[in-house]
């Protein structure tokens, strides 16, 4: 079976996109919740950081036409703090997916393309990784460490690479196998070279699906490690309003809205993000459906012009 590759612009992407129901669904949620932390201070009601005068009858208050989600145990608006939460809490799932990306990335492209020892030891390195729980040790880390919205980033960004490394590596090692960079290596290309120009443009769109998926794991150990109180006491996330509720009376006070209206924020996001994530799979994913790295997928590569660079089959130069 001979499969072609076309080059798909972003008009086309969208074309096969908006035709995936969960990936549409799931990208809808992102932007609602993206939206509320972009636009937090003019969509909000209060400022959080704004100090109020509180009676004992503000505190758990119900909600109503002032509170329209009640207030906390501070007396102060809880859908306030919910927008602005959101702030933290997606700061936090991009930029620590983005390490884990570029470590699993970067090992699992390393271990699939030159394979040997170097495949043997990055690849023992990844299953123990695997096998240790990673929110025991993401709690011992930042408990060692001064808890801090840059220390909860960086320890979990290095910790969720794991499974991005050995997805990026069963594909580089499918990669690396197809004709045109066999025929790049007769002609002299180097090892740096084929991974730049052939490995890495076939691998990014899998490792752009993956990412979406990481940067719901990652909110998740952001919204449990601030439940365990291990947040940056001085930032306000979905995770810490849980806590405060939970360690403050919320719970015997009845003050359900303390409590549901983070934790639909969290389930809301990671829902959003694991239904954008499988969406883009549909598409990226060739292990999901026929096209140029699919098993009996034939692929031609063919001279380009004089830089000596390579093209596929119906590929545009």
């Amino acid at each position: 079976m001979t499969v072609q590759i076309k080059v798909t612009s972003i008009g086309g992407f969208w074309e096969t996109f908006r035709h995936s129901g969960i990936g549409v669904v799931g990208l809808i949620m992102v932007v609602i919740a993206m939206g509320l932390a972009v636009f937090a201070p003019w969509i909000a009601p209060y400022n959080p950081k704004t100090p109020v005068r509180v009676s004992i009858e503000d505190i758990y208050a119900r909600p109503s036409s002032e509170h329209w989600l009640g207030t906390d145990d501070a007396g102060k608006d809880v859908l306030s703090n919910f927008i602005f939460g959101a702030r933290v809490s997606l700061t936090v799932g991009f930029f620590a997916s983005f390490i884990s990306i570029v470590i699993g990335g970067m090992i699992g492209i390393v271990a699939g393309f030159y394979g040997g020892k170097i495949e043997n030891l990055l690849m023992r390195l990844t299953d123990i990784m695997l096998v240790i729980p990673d929110l025991p040790l993401a709690v011992v880390l930042v408990a060692l460490t001064k808890p801090s919205l840059l220390n909860i980033i960086f320890v979990i960004g290095i910790l969720g690479w794991t499974g991005t490394a050995r997805l990026v590596r069963s594909q580089t090692l499918s990669v690396k196998e197809r004709k045109f960079v066999l025929r790049a290596r007769a002609i002299g290309a180097g090892n740096l070279y084929i991974i730049r120009r052939h490995i890495l443009p076939l691998v990014l769109p899998l490792m752009v699906a993956n990412t979406v998926l990481v940067i719901s794991l990652a909110i998740l150990n952001e919204s449990t490690l601030s439940f365990l109180g291990l947040s940056d006491p001085t930032t306000l996330s979905w995770g810490q309003m849980l806590n405060f509720a939970f360690t403050r009376g919320g719970m015997s006070a009845g003050a359900w809205w303390a409590l549901v209206t983070p934790g639909f924020g969290i389930v809301w996001v990671v829902l959003g993000c694991t239904l954008l994530g499988h969406g883009l799979e549909q598409i990226l994913n060739p292990r999901l459906e026929a096209h140029h790295l699919s098993v009996g997928a034939e692929m031609v590569a063919r001279p380009t012009g004089p830089d000596g660079g390579w093209a596929r089959e119906g590929e545009s130069t």
